[in-house]
């Protein structure tokens, strides 16, 4: 409960907070639009909508389905979803999709803005995986539900990240790591914990924000690919040469 409490109170000043002068000054988006005042109030307005209720515990399911154009709107959205929505199609652009160097620069601005992070940073690689792991419809972009199911668990991530950085250093030491990881809503076995901190922490076992969430939405992209394979909930799967390239190799 006390975790739980954590991370509903932390939510509004973490990532929140740092979105809300996200491009603040100059430029302008694709195909017109306004200027860089407005998008920041857009990309802040898209991380307020999304419900913080849902930070009191993570379940990985898969992102909903693709759905209609977003004029075409279901009688039954809510109004959080609709005013979402609307958001969205002003920092997507007409394509109404997000591709990897708009993550990259979304992400990179946030942490630009947020300097208790210690991170070096998204490159251009790190979010084609995170795209790549996200993208249900394989369009090689992020649609609104695409989008909105990454960004949710971004928040709360962000909010676990910081609930366990319990020293102040800005990054997870090895020590706070695996209880982060089971906050998260991953429990592992020594053997995967550790194939995990070679991967994704540096030399000393510590690990930045930027790889924290890379690490956890690769899980979470793993945990949906092994339960939708998993067509009869025995833990077991058996999958074909041509489902395991197209599992691991857009990834």
């Amino acid at each position: 409960m006390f975790l739980a409490k954590a991370l509903l109170e932390g939510a509004d000043r973490g990532l929140g907070e740092a979105l809300g002068g996200l491009f603040g000054g100059g430029g302008q988006r694709r195909g017109g639009g306004g200027g860089g005042g407005n998008i920041g109030g857009i990309v802040g307005g898209i991380v307020n909508f999304i419900s913080e209720a849902a930070a009191a515990q993570y379940t990985p399911e898969p992102p909903p389905p693709t759905q209609q154009h977003f004029t075409n709107v279901e009688a039954s959205e809510s109004e959080e979803v609709r005013r979402f929505r609307q958001q969205f199609a002003q920092l997507a652009g007409p394509d109404m999709e997000v591709g990897a160097t708009d993550l990259m620069n979304i992400l990179n601005k946030v942490l630009s803005k947020h300097k208790d992070l210690k991170t070096d940073g998204f490159n251009l690689d790190t979010c084609r995986s995170i795209v790549a792991v996200m993208d249900s419809d394989t369009t090689g972009k992020l649609g609104f539900e695409e989008f909105k199911y990454l960004w949710n668990n971004i928040k709360k991530w962000q909010c676990v990240y910081k609930q366990y950085d319990r020293d102040h250093s800005g990054s997870l030491g090895s020590s706070q790591l695996r209880g982060a990881l089971q906050a998260a809503g991953f429990k592992l076995n020594e053997q995967l914990y550790q194939m995990i901190v070679r991967r994704y922490a540096n030399e000393d076992g510590d690990m930045d924000f930027n790889n924290f969430i890379s690490c956890l939405v690769r899980l979470d992209a793993m945990f949906r690919a092994f339960k939708s394979l998993d067509r009869d909930t025995d833990g077991l799967i058996q999958v074909s040469l041509k489902e395991w390239l197209q599992l691991t190799m857009y990834s």
